[in-house]
């Protein structure tokens, strides 16, 4: 440390110490001030300016009151000179102490503030800092500190805070100089019509100030755009898959015209190539491991034989069996004008379909995502297969490489597996499903090695080549490399936002890093009437997030002028479906220890359970986190036999504020799956039971035999 910045915090040390050890609390009162300044009133200015400097500038408390007592002893123009210079170089002062001497501390304290301010900061740069001013969604102090390790000037600083702080100022210091004139402290000397407005301001002004800022951005925003004297329609959503659907289905529910377009099939992924399709594959591939298993029961069978090409024929036909729920016919006996093409948003309130433009005063954007195809050298030259088109196959692959070890790869190479297919299933990451705790992903890696799958777990692909007749494979491990040859490659690594074609570059929609459309806490875009829900928009890409999410952008495109709603994230279950299956609500362990959230653990095998004993199906457990000594559930995660269906007791409890206690107390049927939750609840119970009241109990008892 240099002895500059060795004095420096020498100095902020002692002002501190002395603060503290004299109760420096009292220099700010009102008395202290109004003593000094009947005999001396250009000092008392003085005096109150630098003592309000230094306070911002260490972020002592009592700056509101200081601006207050500011208002009082020199009146409202005086008292607004002197706090509005005071406090700027005061949180200039803040600033700069961040920059040079307290960058660790500040980064650690208030790192997920830095987050969110550096992003403003990019995005608006100075115009951010003036709305963060203009409304504190940060509080001051905290402003300034973490503006000192942006790349921000201190000169920008300065002036941005200086005006973004005097309508502020102004309201406080108004407040304060019209206590000051009060005569007398009764009801009717301050219950005066001056005072009141005054303090009537001061607690609207937040409001105010927010609905200016509003204001300003959408000028801003919205400036470069003639917007129309009438719409064609309330609202237009891009894209009919689950988060589009939803989407219509709940803006013509309340009798708004809305137009739904969708350039490939009604029903997005999830019908077509996700889901369904998946599900289906899935009951097949399920029936051949329980066909198989029928010895265990007493039932002897012949080895079962795959008909891959009536497989793969029911799959479409259970695709065609749903059809309807999402088809044209239904959504436009409900009122949905639907048009089948590309969209192109043109500016904030017109969309061009088909080369027709549609005026909207809403725009929904629910464009869905696709498979990611990592740019391995040589996959460009083979036929690769993807969630999309892995659904025209109509021949078993002999051998098939699964490349993801998430829960689609996990999903379909135990299908394929099950199907009669000899699959490798590879990763780049030390597990499978790695956003599961350890123990699940171990216990699912083991399923899928018992039933003959090859798991190859941190092996990178590293390029595709033919060899002869063969395409292989090849993969590198620790720095060793190794070749696997294949007939087909299913690729599985993730999924990527349908952005591109719609003309959000135009328009200056930002993206994510990800890839997936940046939106608020209300779903909107940069434009205020222009929203994204579902894959498009993250951060979660699940079909029932997609509808979760739908519902807020449209109530908030539709009533926002009344009422805007945060989506809430607080409770999102997901569910793999591997047999068994794996699902999950709430914290894991893994998150629970990154976020330094202190926690227990509560576990039940279900190879206890009757019903699992009866049925076969003993394999798994139900794993539930609370936090120390407490019954709330943090998170649960359940692998076992309809472990998806399992789950949503758990997350009704979560949602509705319930813990284990009540699902204990709560009569499950006997005997049923369902029981596993009662008993790891029970087993909470047993682990917090009174031990001191118990022994006491014990010894009333043994009183009772006597």
């Amino acid at each position: 440390m240099s002895v500059k910045k060795g004095a420096l915090l020498l100095v902020i040390a002692l002002i501190v110490g002395a603060y503290l050890v004299f109760d420096g609390e009292q220099y700010l009162s009102l008395g202290f001030f109004q003593d000094i300044y009947r005999q001396h009133p250009q000092a008392t200015a003085a005096i109150y300016f630098v003592i309000y400097v230094v306070a911002a500038g260490l972020s002592l408390p009592g700056a509101a009151l200081l601006t207050i007592i500011g208002g009082m002893i020199f009146g409202l123009c005086t008292g607004l000179l002197l706090v509005s210079f005071a406090s700027s170089l005061g949180a200039t002062l803040a600033f700069l102490v961040s920059r040079l001497l307290l960058r660790d501390w500040v980064q650690n304290k208030f790192s997920s503030y830095l987050v969110s301010v550096n992003r403003g900061i990019e995005k608006d740069g100075s115009f951010y800092l003036f709305t963060l001013r203009l409304i504190p969604a940060i509080p001051f102090w905290v402003i300034n500190l973490v503006m000192g390790l942006t790349p921000m000037k201190a000169i920008t600083f300065y002036w941005v805070s200086q005006l973004g702080m005097l309508a502020g100022t102004a309201v406080y210091v108004n407040a304060g100089a019209e206590l000051g004139a009060v005569e007398e402290f009764s009801a009717s000397g301050i219950l005066t019509p001056t005072l009141l407005v005054s303090f009537l301001l001061l607690a609207i002004f937040p409001f105010i100030a927010r609905s200016a800022m509003g204001f300003i951005q959408r000028r801003k925003v919205y400036k470069p755009y003639a917007k129309p004297k009438a719409f064609d329609t309330n609202m237009v959503v891009i894209g009919a898959g689950s988060a589009g659907l939803v989407s219509a289905y709940i803006a013509a529910t309340v009798k708004a015209k809305v137009t739904l377009v969708e350039k490939h099939k009604m029903g997005g992924d999830c019908l077509n190539t996700g889901c369904v399709p998946s599900k289906a594959l899935i009951r097949a591939a399920k029936a051949v491991k329980e066909i198989s298993h029928a010895e265990v029961l007493g039932i002897t069978v012949a080895e079962p034989t795959v008909d891959f090409a009536k497989v793969m024929a029911r799959v479409h036909k259970v695709v065609s069996d749903i059809e309807p729920h999402d088809s044209v016919e239904r959504y436009t006996a409900m009122g949905v004008d639907c048009l089948q093409g590309e969209a192109v948003i043109q500016s904030p309130w017109e969309v061009v379909v088909n080369g027709k433009t549609i005026s909207t005063r809403n725009i929904v954007i629910a464009s869905g995502a696709r498979p990611f195809v990592p740019p391995i050298p040589g996959i460009s030259d083979i036929d690769y297969l993807t969630s999309d088109n892995l659904w025209e196959l109509e021949a078993l692959p002999r051998r098939l490489l699964v490349m993801g070890g998430g829960p689609i790869g996990c999903e379909l190479a135990q299908a394929f597996n099950r199907l009669g297919a000899q699959v490798i299933l590879v990763d780049m990451m030390p597990r499978i499903l790695p956003r599961e705790d350890e123990d699940v992903s171990a216990f699912i890696r083991q399923c899928f090695v018992t039933e003959g799958i090859e798991v190859l777990t941190e092996h990178q692909s590293i390029g595709f080549e033919r060899r002869g007749d063969e395409t292989v494979a090849l993969l590198e491990t620790n720095g060793e490399k190794k070749v696997v040859a294949f007939d087909k490659v299913l690729v599985a690594v993730g999924r990527k936002a349908n952005t591109a074609g719609m003309g959000l570059e135009s328009i200056g929609i930002e993206l994510n890093p990800n890839g997936t459309v940046t939106v608020d806490d209300y779903l909107r875009t940069r434009y205020p009437n222009i929203y994204a829900c579902g894959d498009v928009a993250g951060p979660y890409q699940f079909t029932h997030t997609a509808a979760h999410q739908a519902w807020y952008a449209v109530v908030n495109a539709l009533f926002g002028g009344l009422k805007k709603f945060k989506v809430d994230y607080s409770v999102v279950p997901w569910v793999t479906f591997t047999d068994p299956e794996v699902a999950h609500v709430g914290l894991s362990e893994g998150d629970a220890v990154a976020q330094g959230i202190p926690f227990e653990v509560t576990k039940y095998d279900l190879e206890d359970l009757d019903r699992a004993i009866a049925d076969d199906v003993a394999a798994g457990f139900v794993k539930v986190l609370t936090p120390p000594g407490k019954d709330r559930i943090l998170g649960a995660t359940i692998v076992g036999y309809h472990a998806g269906d399992l789950l949503t007791e758990f997350v009704t409890a979560m949602k509705q504020g319930l813990g284990l206690k009540k699902i204990m107390g709560t009569i499950h049927s006997y005997p049923t799956i369902s029981e596993a939750n009662k008993f790891v609840a029970g087993e909470w119970s047993r682990d917090h039971a009174p031990k001191n009241l118990l022994a006491w109990v014990e010894k009333y008892h043994s009183w009772k035999r006597h």
